[in-house]
């Protein structure tokens, strides 16, 4: 996995591997142009987390998503404080990958 320093950079270069779809996050799948991703309809490939140095906001995740229909994307999301109202069985999926 390609270690990247900072949010833009993970972002291009995870666009730059293929991974062009924006997925957003909605409370039981990921979302883009209309299409709903469940659960099981996608895996996550790898991810990269981002801290901030003094401001708790400013940390982030960013997920190299695959869905079983072959279509490759990014998902950006805080986590902590700032983290997203999502259910119990999206937040394990997406907790699976932090450790």
């Amino acid at each position: 996995m390609i270690a990247y320093d900072t949010l833009s950079e993970a972002v291009n270069g995870l666009k730059k591997r293929g991974f062009v779809t924006d997925f957003n996050l909605e409370e039981n799948c990921l979302v883009c142009h209309g299409d709903k991703f469940d659960i099981t309809d996608f895996e996550i490939v790898e991810l990269h987390r981002f801290e901030g140095n003094t401001d708790p906001s400013d940390e982030a995740i960013v997920y190299a998503i695959e869905s079983v229909k072959g279509t490759k994307g990014i998902l950006v999301s805080g986590y902590g404080i700032s983290a997203e109202g999502i259910s119990a069985e999206m937040a394990k999926k997406l907790s699976m990958h932090r450790d």
